[in-house]
């Protein structure tokens, strides 16, 4: 269970790392569509995981924007730390959040068997 200083400091850095890649970062790898979708923070404080879901046309689309992302990480993170009002600036680690993906796949599933259902009462 997260402290309510880890949640505050998890939502300034889910704020800032979505704001850094949206108008600070011009690398041509990364797509339009990029959510920062969770961010754990440990601690003491000193270290953040941030979970990125991404939307692209193709995986290797996805991947060059997931790499272009990675190697931006102390540009993001020298963003972050003029947004934080404390006395460390947690240490970034990013990974990709397949959650979503996996719910559109779920949804999809769904409505097939939902409209074979439909069709087999026709």
């Amino acid at each position: 269970m997260a402290t309510r200083r880890q949640q505050k400091v998890a939502r300034v850095v889910k704020e800032a790392v979505s704001d850094a890649i949206a108008q600070h970062l011009s690398d041509p790898r990364i797509g339009r569509f990029v959510s920062v979708t969770k961010v754990d923070v440990a601690a003491d404080l000193r270290n953040a995981d941030v979970y990125i879901s991404i939307f692209g046309e193709n995986e290797a689309g996805q991947n060059k924007t997931f790499t272009a992302i990675t190697h931006a990480r102390s540009r993001i993170q020298s963003l972050l730390v003029g947004k934080m009002q404390s006395k460390f600036c947690p240490v970034l680690s990013f990974y990709r959040d397949e959650n979503f993906k996996k719910m559109l796949e779920t949804m999809k599933l769904i409505d097939r068997a939902t409209d074979e259902l439909k069709n087999k009462d026709l």
